[in-house]
């Protein structure tokens, strides 16, 4: 299935990834066509084994496809050095993981400017602390991660990975270690760097509910995409629909 639109963020064009050789060779992703659009905000999901982490991994550059190819802001990430890769990444991708991923030795607002940093640009005056106020965190400023919930540290991740200005935000499994009230907080938080700020934002999710804050859900299984949701209703029709690919797998 390919999946098209106007203007593409990130582009994928028969992308494949197979794990080991012979027999015992794994297709993780098999000739994935995928188009996401600016601005926009795409939730994949799978059952477990159907390639959602690993189409995430590739669309972002930490992983490279066995064959195709994979775009991002028009740039493509095929014969890129990795030296060149890492550039881009820190560029233009911005990343959120379950696990948050913050530095423990340093403060919500030096976690925040570590990105700016690392591309050798010096944080303008207040840039990180408008930061730190969009996610609601403007008064743990100087907190180490140790000292925040679990819900603070990922909107601590979320203006770190938003910092940048990214083409692209990816999020794996962003509320999976959040109770109700933090994921919710979490999903607000992206829902409204695309709509207030035009980011690009792909989340992978096991969620339904976490999914229909989206604006398209992929549906993955076996390594291809078998179902696209546009504009899904809310989560009761994603979960028809899972259970549905997961009847058929």
């Amino acid at each position: 299935m390919t999946i098209t639109t106007i203007g593409t963020a990130v582009r994928l064009r028969a992308v494949s990834r197979i794990y080991g050789t012979g027999e015992s060779a794994v297709t993780a992703l098999d000739a994935v066509d995928v188009d996401i659009a600016p601005a926009t905000f795409t939730a994949v999901m799978g059952p477990s084994g159907s390639g959602k982490s690993t189409l995430l991994h590739c669309a972002a550059g930490l992983d490279r496809p066995t064959a195709g190819e994979v775009m991002i802001d028009g740039v493509s990430l095929t014969g890129l050095s990795e030296r060149a890769l890492t550039k881009l990444r820190r560029a233009r991708v911005g990343f959120v993981f379950q696990a948050f991923n913050l530095i423990p030795a340093l403060s919500a607002e030096q976690n925040v400017a570590l990105p700016l940093r690392l591309a050798g640009r010096r944080p303008a005056a207040g840039e990180v602390a408008a930061m730190l106020a969009e996610v609601g965190l403007a008064d743990r400023a100087r907190h180490r991660p140790s000292e925040l919930s679990g819900g603070q540290q990922q909107r601590v991740a979320i203006a770190r990975a938003l910092v940048t200005r990214p083409a692209v935000l990816f999020a794996d499994e962003p509320t999976g270690a959040l109770d109700t009230t933090a994921s919710r907080e979490v999903l607000r938080l992206l829902r409204t760097a695309v709509d207030r700020h035009a980011q690009t934002v792909v989340m992978v999710t096991h969620d339904p509910y976490a999914a229909a804050h989206a604006d398209r859900v992929l549906l993955l299984a076996d390594g291809r995409v078998a179902d696209v949701l546009d504009h899904p209703s809310g989560a009761p029709e994603i979960a028809v629909r899972m259970a549905r690919l997961e009847e058929t797998a």
